[in-house]
């Protein structure tokens, strides 16, 4: 059975609306651990991770609204600004996963995937920090081997989890035939 443009369209924006509604409830909400410019919200990328099976469109959506709940939950701007470098990593893995057969792919694949994306992610994330302290320096403490273990390499762990949660979410989801139509 073909599902319409239409009611492809419909999903498309309804994930978008409640994947974003979760990403901003979760780092408002969750258990979090913070250290200077250094956070790390339990589940805090799921929302993107599952936008980004869905599509590029869905993707970019999720990481504002995901950007935004950091703002609304009062981190620091420096965290903020780690968030919305979420659009750096999320949309080029979106734009990949919507070339394959991503509700298909392997478990070797999908990890695959997943580390290399984590890599990226933990870059994009340390530059951001670097970006937000140019012309200033780091808080007393902290130096640049600080922020390049904590934000970094805290990262690529804190992603690769991330990605495992979301994964097994999107297991759950595939089963649901009208998900796996309209995800395509």
């Amino acid at each position: 059975m073909q599902i319409s443009i239409h009611k492809s369209n419909v999903f498309k924006l309804a994930s978008t609306g409640m994947l974003t509604a979760v990403g901003i409830l979760i780092p408002m909400f969750f258990p979090k651990i913070m250290i200077g410019p250094a956070s790390y919200t339990l589940a805090s990328h799921v929302a993107i991770f599952i936008a980004m099976f869905i599509s590029p469109g869905v993707t970019a959506g999720v990481v504002v609204g995901t950007t935004a709940g950091f703002l609304l939950g009062g981190f620091p701007l420096v965290i903020v600004f780690r968030a919305a470098s979420h659009v750096l990593w999320a949309l080029p893995g979106a734009f990949y996963l919507s070339k394959t057969d991503k509700l298909n792919a392997s478990w070797y694949i999908l990890r695959v995937f997943s580390v290399v994306i984590a890599l990226i992610h933990g870059v994009c994330e340390l530059g951001a920090v670097l970006l937000f302290y140019t012309g200033t320096s780091f808080p007393v403490g902290i130096d640049f081997l600080w922020v390049l273990s904590f934000i970094c390499l805290g990262t690529i762990v804190h992603s690769l989890i991330d990605f495992e949660i979301s994964n097994a979410v999107r297991l759950v989801l595939q089963k649901q035939t009208k998900f796996k139509e309209l995800a395509r």
